[in-house]
């Protein structure tokens, strides 16, 4: 096997950290099984936004949990992509959908799904929790499936 890594720019490079959101830093790389399913679970246990109303700090742990197809994201990308969102106000439901938006567009995952795990604040938690299945495939129905049996 021998896979292309040479179109990655984040990867064994000095990346500066971005100051706004900032989608375009995120790479893909091949993945070496497309002939099969299997997941890939990432957790990231120090997102940080900010309220769009009181500019105050959310906290979150993000797990992104995906059946990749022919590409995958690169962790490094993904990590500057997070951190993008630092000094970006969104509310946690925008979040993990924007997340999911752009990682579905930047893959094309064969299923997805992202869960945010926000720090209470005002002694409120909120677990907002987005899938995607592939239209038309077995996938879609997984992702029907698996939104009918979240349990937080």
């Amino acid at each position: 096997m021998n896979r292309t890594l040479d179109n990655l720019q984040s990867l064994g490079h000095h990346a500066d950290i971005p100051q706004d959101y900032a989608p375009q830093v995120l790479e893909t790389f091949e993945n070496a099984h497309p002939e099969r399913d299997y997941w890939v679970q990432l957790n990231c246990a120090e997102f940080t936004t900010l309220c769009p109303i009181t500019g105050q700090p959310d906290f979150a742990e993000l797990r992104i949990l995906y059946i990749p197809d022919h590409r995958m994201v690169e962790s490094k990308s993904l990590k500057l992509y997070l951190f993008s969102f630092r000094n970006h106000g969104d509310f946690h439901e925008d979040c993990v959908n924007i997340i999911l938006d752009d990682l579905v567009k930047l893959m094309d995952p064969r299923y997805i799904e992202v869960h945010g795990l926000f720090v209470p604040r005002g002694g409120i938690s909120i677990h907002p929790y987005v899938n995607y299945g592939r239209p038309g495939t077995r996938y879609e129905e997984l992702a029907l499936k698996r939104m009918e049996a979240y349990r937080p």
